[in-house]
């Protein structure tokens, strides 16, 4: 199992993080920090594999962070999400290790793709002494080849696509009841894809209270722009 922190101060982005990183077998969340001296002490006193590393913090930045974990002889991988997509920060990044650099906002295919291709290279690397050069090319060095994730159980990609085609016609707020006559298929078969979607934070269940009566559960899209078709 790898062991992951995440560094971020922005706590809803650590929370949305942390979210992806659970929809990954073989990774374990063991820590959030908010700041690069939170990150140290953390290192400091567990086991970290990896660092899912953000730039833009308070005092000393991510960049500066993965000079000093290198400085050190840390030999913890580190990935950056960042929102920083100049070419200085990209370069840094890359001089100092990181194994991949993601540029915020991105889809959660793009960080599965990474942590699935982290987690195989660290595999490979461990458990195997010599590789040839078609090994090295297709398992180590390339990374044009996205992996599709595997849905949780239970869940089946063209219900998923035909539940996301439907929450798009609805264009609004909707209630389970609604999209599933809308889909033909039974309220708890479709609450599971709902489900999903809502801890990709794709879509979002609002209470909403009327004049009288109990309150109303509906869901409503926050992000028409996610690439289904990839999950």
């Amino acid at each position: 199992m790898c062991k992951v922190l995440i560094v971020e101060d922005d706590p809803m982005v650590a929370l949305f993080t942390q979210r992806y990183l659970e929809q990954v077998t073989g990774f374990t969340l063991e820590a959030i920090a908010k700041n690069a001296n939170d990150a140290l002490e953390v290192l400091a006193n567990k086991q970290i594999d990896l660092i899912l590393l953000d730039i833009y913090m308070p005092g000393m930045n991510g960049l500066e962070l993965l000079s000093h974990i290198r400085q050190t002889g840390e030999g913890v991988d580190v990935i950056i999400l960042s929102a920083a997509c100049d070419s200085y920060s990209i370069k840094q990044g890359l001089l100092h290790g990181a194994i991949d650099y993601i540029i915020k906002p991105y889809e959660f295919t793009r960080l599965y793709t990474a942590l699935i291709q982290y987690k195989e290279r660290d595999v490979l690397l461990n458990d195997q002494k010599n590789m040839n050069q078609k090994e090295l090319d297709e398992r180590i060095l390339h990374k044009e080849v996205q992996v599709r994730p595997e849905l949780p159980k239970g869940l089946d990609r063209n219900t998923l696509q035909k539940t996301w085609l439907a929450i798009q016609k609805v264009n609004g707020p909707f209630t389970t009841e609604e999209l599933a006559k809308g889909i033909g298929i039974s309220r708890v078969s479709v609450r599971k894809y709902l489900d999903f979607l809502q801890k990709l934070q794709i879509i979002q269940l609002d209470i909403c209270y009327g004049a009288v009566g109990r309150p109303a559960y509906k869901y409503h899209c926050i992000n028409y722009q996610a690439n289904i078709e990839n999950l």
